[in-house]
């Protein structure tokens, strides 16, 4: 069977878990502490990113967009009306926009300083960077979190789903960041009611229910995480 490298609190990760439940793959789970930098990882995928997918030949695909292009291909394009990239060129551009702003600009102003700072950190040695967390970046970090938020109020409030009129990737790409924040307490869900209108859907999605059952050690979800009416 394949197997996708990955790692709880990785919003990459978690979409890519997203979308190979939304269309029904069946894969292992190999759980990768990429800051450990294991010999064996490394030469799946020499940059020590997540996720990789191995796929049943031993074929490694490597990222979060790699793999969802790759999905796309071998299997999207027969899903129809379930389709996770829009069938239009330029509707597939807007989706891959969106993604890449969750992916990339959220990752980058919020979710990975966020996420090294409070739970990566506990679970490394010295040497390989762990201690407390530093209030400075914890304090960006959060500062970041309201643009972001207002940005998402605005799609969620103008469009049935992020990109459009269906479900894509945009959707399990926002969800899956977004789950990462909420899964620490670091979302104020009052000043977001569109925005958590709009993730209440895609929360209550049966692909979604792996990550909330999920549990990180030493960190406690906040009450709400795995409260599909929340």
């Amino acid at each position: 069977m394949s197997t996708l490298y990955h790692h709880p609190m990785s919003s990459a990760s978690r979409f890519v878990r997203l979308i190979l439940s939304e269309y029904g793959y069946q894969t292992d789970l190999a759980e990768e502490q990429p800051w450990e930098n294991r010999r064996d990882f490394l030469a799946l995928n020499p940059a020590g990113t997540l996720p990789v997918y191995v796929d049943d030949s031993m074929r490694a695909l490597c990222g979060a967009s790699v793999i969802s292009e790759y999905v796309d291909e071998t299997h999207g394009v027969l899903k129809r009306d379930r389709r996770l990239l829009a069938e239009d060129p330029f509707q597939r551009a807007e989706i891959r926009r969106l993604v890449e702003w969750f992916l990339q600009k959220m990752e980058q102003d919020v979710t990975r300083p966020l996420v090294r700072e409070r739970i990566f950190k506990l679970q490394m040695t010295p040497d390989q960077g762990g201690g407390p967390p530093d209030s400075k970046i914890l304090r960006n970090s959060r500062a970041n979190i309201r643009q972001h938020m207002k940005y998402l109020s605005w799609l969620a409030g103008s469009r049935t789903y992020l990109a459009g009129d269906r479900l894509s990737y945009a959707d399990l790409a926002a969800a899956a960041s977004i789950s990462v924040l909420d899964y620490l307490g670091e979302i104020n869900w009052q000043d977001a009611p569109q925005a958590k209108d709009w993730y209440q859907r895609i929360k209550s999605r049966p692909a979604f229910r792996p990550l909330l059952a999920e549990r990180v050690r030493g960190v406690t979800p906040v009450s709400h995480y795995a409260d599909l009416d929340f």
